[in-house]
């Protein structure tokens, strides 16, 4: 597995604009270090345990994104160095970042996790449920946190499509005059050529960089 030659294809077909984040969970440090030689400098990791141990071992350049599921309790312990935090789904968890990030001096930003498929098990607010959160304006008081953009994980066009257009939605009503909230973060190693082509701004991959766990 050649983890350096593998971004260097990736990129060849990924757009300028769009940000590639290795997702490295339970892959070592070792392969995250082959793909930081090969020039990636963002990674995503979904356990608080496996990053907060791998973190101190690897360049302090490094942006490290959260993309799983976020328990209120486990943020202080990514707070001191996150660059985003991926999964945003809840007011009571945007309250701890809030918290936290004041303790550290810090600006969290944050995307809002969203779920449009019909699957019961999904993490995320649903449309409404997120029009409900931004419509109540608590997180205008948070202002340690950086509501950045939106991200979800489906693999399907109509879903990508839908995404794209509340993102859409939420920018025109709550963030027109905020240049933070940019980000569309959707697409993984199966799917990211879609998600790209229905304005994803940020890709995860995993297993096209690392290969399979």
């Amino acid at each position: 597995m050649n983890i350096k030659a593998n971004i260097g294809k990736l990129r060849v077909s990924v757009p300028a604009g769009v940000k590639i984040v290795a997702v490295s969970k339970f892959h070592p440090n070792e392969e995250i270090l082959e793909a930081y030689n090969g020039g990636q400098r963002s990674f995503g990791e979904s356990r608080v345990q496996e990053l907060v141990g791998k973190q101190p071992g690897l360049p302090g350049d490094i942006e490290w994104h959260f993309v799983g599921n976020l328990q209120r309790n486990k943020v202080k312990f990514i707070a001191p160095f996150i660059h985003l935090i991926h999964s945003l789904d809840s007011e009571r968890l945007m309250l701890e970042i809030e918290k936290q990030a004041v303790t550290n001096r810090r600006t969290i930003p944050c995307l809002l996790q969203l779920h449009v498929a019909d699957e019961e098990t999904k993490s995320g607010f649903s449309p409404d449920e997120c029009r409900r959160f931004l419509a109540r304006g608590k997180w205008r008081d948070c202002t340690h946190v950086q509501l950045a953009g939106v991200m979800d994980q489906m693999q399907v066009r109509k879903e990508f499509r839908l995404i794209r257009s509340l993102f859409g939605e939420f920018k025109s009503d709550y963030f027109p005059d905020d240049d933070n909230f940019k980000e569309i973060s959707m697409g993984m190693s199966g799917d990211y050529p879609i998600a790209i082509e229905e304005g994803a701004t940020i890709i995860r991959v995993g297993t096209l960089i690392f290969g399979e766990r």
